[in-house]
This record gives C-alpha cells, structure tokens and sequence, in this order.
C-alpha cells in the first residue's frame, strides 16, 4: 500500500459454499467488521466519513469460489502475524477463512496493479446442465487454441463490442470431471484486461456453460519469476515484541525482554467463545 506510514499487511482468504453468492462489497463489510471484532490497530482514511485503510485484489464473480483471494489492510502497528489468520477467520461468515497473513515492504504497489495471471478450475456443463461429454470438450478446446483469434461480444457502458481474448488465454485443458461434468483447468492474463471464464466458454463455441468455477492461483510476475502474492513484495517477519492480537477485549503490548505483559484481566485463547457469523440467506434456486 503506497504512502502510508504504519504496518501494512496482506492477507490471503477463500469463500466457499453458500458465502460465494454475497457481493465484493458484503466481503469487504465482513472483513470491516471481523477487524473491528478483534480491535486490530486500524489507519483510518482522513475526512468526513473515515474509512478503514483496506484494498482488495481482483473482484471475484458472484457464485464463483475461491481458494486464492487477497487484500492488503493498513494498521497503525506492527501486531504479530502467527494468530493473525485464525483470530479474523474466527469472526468471518462461514466458508470466508484467512489462509496466510504477510507483512508488507513500505510502498508496496497495489494488488489490482500487481497481479498479473489468475488460475481457475471449471465444471463445464451444456444449458440445463446437460451433459458434456470430456472428449468433445477436448476437441472444442483444441480448436479453440489452434485459432490466431477468439472473438467474444461485451457490453460496456451500454455498447456492444466484439473483443479478442486469444491473447488472454495462456492455457486451457481439460483434466478432469465431476459429477456434473468435465473439468477445465484455465489460466488467464490480468493485463491489459481480464476475461471471466463464461467469456471464454463463449469464444470456445457451442452451448458451454460454467456450472462450477473455483478460482485457484493468482500470480505476480516480475523478471520472468512467477510469484503468489503473499511472498512478493513482504518484507522480513515481524520480530519478537510485536504487539499482542487481543487478551480479554484490552490490547497489550508484549514485554520487550520476553518478559509477562502486564494484563487487566486473564487471557485467552483468541477467537475462543465466539460463534462464526452465518452469512445472509440467499436463495440459490434464483441464482446460477
């Protein structure tokens, strides 16, 4: 996060199951709320309605998992990062886990400007959810690879546009299948734009739909190095004396020798007592 005095940290996340039909933004207020929850030492936009100093990576579609999701929060401290994932997944909606917590080097550029490759697995399905035989799909797919161009229809802003996405695809391969149908293993660029996976389902041909997506990797890449987002641009561990995540609702600083901090009340296991908040209902019969 660019200039910004503090402790900037990023985080990686997944959202599966029922949590992947709630919207970029309801994450985002989970993940404002799970902050409060556990008191992390917050920097506040400056203003009229301040903000929490938080930016997320590439927006995920609605209905579509991930394992590999990511955002970058600025606090006001250095806290430790060993509890930090398992104390603020213990105050998201279930099926939104913290999987890994780096700090962050001074300046670091934003996600949405680094990431550069995105992975994804995809259940292929016709309309209706048809059946679609893996060697079919196969030879769709080497078709579609051999072509100099994949042209799709977009609409933006109201207009049509027909767009390339051949220089988009780095990889498409089917690997394996489910219960529903073959799976499709996609690699996709970011830069200068991005496509979703129904896109190039579109440009492949046919009646393909994307019945089940998973979003599996994303990647940095700089030099010819490939590298997940938690490792570029981190800096060195936080040392020993980094301020402690929560001790019974007070924030204590750990003694710099190793020493006992000095508590106002008995600690405890953090996120111990606390119930995973249940995300908001949602009617997935309306939703594909």
């Amino acid at each position: 996060m660019r200039g910004d005095a503090g402790f900037p940290v990023r985080l990686r996340f997944t959202k599966r199951g029922k949590v992947r039909f709630i919207s970029h933004r309801d994450v985002a207020r989970a993940f404002e709320r799970a902050f409060r929850v556990e008191q992390l030492p917050l920097v506040f936009t400056q203003g009229f309605a301040p903000r929490p100093k938080v930016s997320f990576g590439l927006a995920l579609s609605v209905g579509h998992e991930s394992d590999a999701e990511y955002l970058d929060v600025q606090l006001a401290e250095e806290v430790s990062l060993d509890a930090l994932a398992g104390a603020v997944s213990g105050a998201l909606p279930d099926g939104i886990d913290v999987t890994g917590a780096a700090a962050l080097a001074d300046r670091a550029p934003a996600l949405q400007e680094s990431v550069t490759g995105l992975a994804y697995r995809v259940t292929v399905t016709g309309p209706d959810d048809a059946r679609v035989e893996p060697d079919d799909l196969r030879v769709a797919v080497g078709d579609a690879l051999a072509r100099p161009a994949l042209p799709v229809t977009r609409t933006r802003k109201g207009h049509q546009a027909t767009e390339d996405l051949r220089s988009i695809v780095r990889t498409m391969a089917v690997t394996d299948a489910d219960d529903l149908g073959p799976v499709l293993d996609l690699e996709l660029s970011t830069q200068p734009r991005s496509a979703r996976p129904a896109e190039v389902l579109s440009a492949v041909g046919g009646d393909l739909v994307d019945r089940r997506v998973l979003r599996t990797k994303q990647w940095i890449e700089r030099g010819g190095a490939r590298l997940e987002p938690l490792e570029a641009d981190a800096r060195s561990r936080v040392p020993k004396g980094a301020r402690v995540m929560r001790e019974e609702g007070t924030h204590v600083r750990q003694h710099p020798d190793g020493g006992p901090p000095g508590l106002r009340g008995r600690p405890r296991e953090l996120g111990a007592g606390r119930r995973r908040r249940e995300p908001d209902r949602v009617d997935e019969a309306n939703i594909r």
